[in-house]
């Protein structure tokens, strides 16, 4: 690691970060795998990564779904072994009130969506993958995390706890399949513009532009990082504030604003 990529499996492929990096990852000689659950965007997508050179094979699924992701990985892979995987698929709410500052419940509901897509989800995503990265010895594998993921918000309960998953199991993996010649980065964003983040009716310092996030992201995994979080400032920060015991930021956390349910 790293190895020159041409085929390459993004989930969450439809929209926002997925979509970026579906769309700079295409060129000639490329073949990309792409899944959504919007059959009319991810095909919009698929277009405009067809019209740079690439081929496209694209599968509205569910990430939930174990035996569907499972069916077409294995069909994509077995079209174009598969060096990149992209778990890019996820949700995000809070507590939030729509239309106004006040904070509610996290419906359970809601808590076991976001847990069944991000956590469920990924795992439903790379085990394929992985099972047929080992038998090559070679691939990539990139986890996409949050850095919501470095503490527990009272505004995102649900959505930190799944991202922290997500962010730890990522770490454990990269050790464990060390010297099996398959690389493992978990990818942390702060904010970045996105229909995820188009609901939160709160200021959002350092946002960034998903293609600037997708350049950034395929920039780390270019060199096999093991973390690639971004923008710094916010990254640090954040890294700083989950390092503190929580008696001296709970106070802190609870006045931040929460993510619409």
């Amino acid at each position: 690691m790293p190895q020159r990529v041409q085929s390459i499996l993004i989930t969450g492929a439809s929209s926002g970060l997925g979509a970026a990096l579906a769309r700079h990852y295409a060129a000639p000689g490329v073949t990309l795998a792409l899944t959504g659950r919007d059959s009319a965007r991810l095909d919009a997508v698929a277009a405009d990564c067809r019209a740079k050179g690439a081929t496209v094979l694209n599968g509205v699924l569910d990430v939930r779904d174990a035996p569907a992701v499972t069916a077409f990985v294995e069909s994509a892979d077995r079209q174009a072994p598969i060096d990149l995987v992209i778990a890019s698929a996820g949700v995000s709410a809070g507590t939030g009130i729509s239309g106004s500052t006040g904070k509610g419940d996290e419906p359970p509901e809601q808590a076991r969506r976001i847990t069944d897509i991000n956590i469920d989800g990924v795992l439903n995503t790379v085990e394929p993958v992985l099972a047929a990265m080992r038998r090559r010895g070679r691939g990539q594998i990139a986890l996409l995390s949050s850095l919501a993921g470095f503490r527990g918000f009272p505004g995102a309960p649900a959505y930190c706890a799944s991202k922290a998953w997500v962010k730890t199991w990522g770490e454990g993996l990269r050790g464990h399949l060390h010297g099996e010649g398959i690389g493992v980065s978990v990818i942390c964003p702060g904010f970045v513009k996105t229909p995820m983040t188009d609901s939160n009716g709160f200021p959002m310092p350092f946002l960034w532009s998903p293609e600037k996030a997708a350049r950034v992201m395929a920039r780390g995994l270019a060199r096999n990082k093991a973390r690639i979080a971004f923008p710094w400032p916010l990254y640090w920060l954040v890294w700083y504030l989950g390092a503190l015991p929580p008696w001296l930021t709970d106070r802190l956390f609870r006045k931040l604003p929460a993510k619409p349910a």
